[in-house]
């Protein structure tokens, strides 16, 4: 028996690979499903061969196994085909096929909808042509790889099971962030605005003349060769002589979007030149005047409930990475990395 055994597992082991490693959704790909079921079929011929051979030493528990074998292969190869019948498509919902695959308005929905193009907009021709085209290419360039089995290579294995897993934890958080957002009150929009003043009734824009370069190329020590300067055109001279790609524009800043205290040294010290760091790029920048400009009504509201339910999602982030990390359960070296204390920031 332990030749049964070694086939036996040489098998079962390649069938759980296509099929619980897979999962339904490509046994809802048209080609692939047949490829499936006519391996499915053979595995389990070659299983009740196999059982006819060692019917010599155990004919009664080689006959059990060749029908249970064959049986599960008609199963599973009935199995596929409820699944090709149940994902045929009417043809009024195709809007384009790329050979043996087609392509859905509902799927071209949901690009647009992932696009963020608004429903009034979907019609023209100019969004549908892109929109389209892409998700052709896309379908086409799917099934060459699945054509070349591409799709069982391990390193392609796991990324589609890590795609797969970053959609579903965005979709448990869509969901939990728009139950809760639901429930920020008019009391909660209302005690924001009063206690970010400069946000909304005191708000205040800043006119500025800035240079916006790229971040990752201001290191500290660009920063501290220009500290000094009291003009943008010594700072652009400076970045020329460097070789740091920038350009030179007029520009605004509101008080809501930096910290009180950059705001307060931008008023009191307008002929000093400041430096603010974002993705992708970072600002040098003058004050060239400061306006009060409050925020107040419907606007405020709509910005205000924004503001709720970034810091709503901030804090179920870091909510979802304690709970996790509690659930999980560390092996090996990694239990002892995972359990020390991450090193103190230097001074």
């Amino acid at each position: 028996m332990s030749g049964f055994s070694a086939y036996h597992r040489r098998y079962f082991s390649q069938w759980r690979t296509l099929d619980l490693r897979y999962g339904c959704d490509y046994l809802s790909d048209g080609a692939l499903k047949h490829q499936k079921s006519a391996r499915l079929g053979v595995y389990a011929v070659k299983f009740g061969v196999f059982g006819m051979n060692v019917s010599q030493r155990n004919p009664t528990g080689a006959l059990r196994l060749s029908v249970v074998l064959v049986l599960c292969g008609a199963v599973l190869l009935g199995c596929s085909k409820k699944v090709e019948e149940k994902t045929e498509v009417p043809n009024s919902q195709i809007v384009a096929r790329v050979g043996s695959d087609v392509i859905t308005t509902q799927e071209l929905d949901n690009e647009y909808r992932l696009a963020r193009v608004p429903a009034e907009r979907r019609k023209e021709p100019a969004l549908v042509k892109q929109a389209l085209g892409e998700l052709v290419t896309r379908k086409y360039m799917a099934r060459k790889a699945l054509d070349a089995k591409l799709d069982r290579e391990p390193s392609v294995l796991l990324d589609l099971l890590r795609a797969r897993d970053i959609v579903l934890a965005g979709a448990a958080a869509s969901r939990d962030m728009a139950e809760k957002s639901s429930a920020i009150s008019k009391a909660d929009v209302d005690s924001y605005i009063a206690k970010n003043p400069l946000k909304f009734a005191d708000r205040q824009i800043a006119s500025t003349e800035q240079i916006t370069v790229p971040s990752s190329a201001v290191s500290q020590s660009v920063i501290d060769s220009v500290r000094d300067m009291q003009t943008l055109d010594e700072v652009e001279q400076k970045l020329a002589t460097l070789g740091i790609a920038h350009t030179r524009s007029s520009g605004a800043l509101s008080s809501g979007d930096v910290s009180p205290e950059l705001f307060s040294l931008m008023r009191d010290k307008p002929t000093e030149v400041f430096f603010l760091r974002g993705e992708p790029n970072g600002v040098f920048f003058k004050v060239s005047g400061i306006e009060k400009r409050p925020l107040e009504g419907d606007d405020a509201i709509k910005t205000a409930r924004h503001a709720l339910q970034v810091e709503l999602l901030k804090s179920e982030a870091s909510l979802a990475r304690v709970e996790a990390n509690l659930a999980a359960k560390y092996e090996g070296e990694y239990a002892n990395i995972m359990r020390a204390e991450p090193p103190a920031a230097t001074k």
